[in-house]
């Protein structure tokens, strides 16, 4: 379970690994880009029942630290 104000999502392109971000990255240009991508690979049926994010960890990690910032 995600604390309040936050949601998980599944990063990876094989393996994912879960995250929890904040709800408020939701909202912001760079986090929509990967939602995009989300939504041409899965649509809305996503593989590991929560939201699926097709990029590299690194990458993640990356535009997150620069969102927190």
């Amino acid at each position: 379970m995600s604390p309040q104000g936050h949601c998980a999502v599944y990063v990876g392109e094989n393996e994912k690994k879960r995250f929890v971000v904040p709800i408020s990255y939701l909202s912001k240009p760079l986090f929509q880009e990967l939602l995009t991508q989300s939504e041409e690979q899965f649509g809305f049926d996503h593989p590991m029942g929560g939201l699926t994010i097709p990029c590299k960890e690194d990458v993640f990690v990356d535009i997150t630290s620069r969102l927190r910032s």
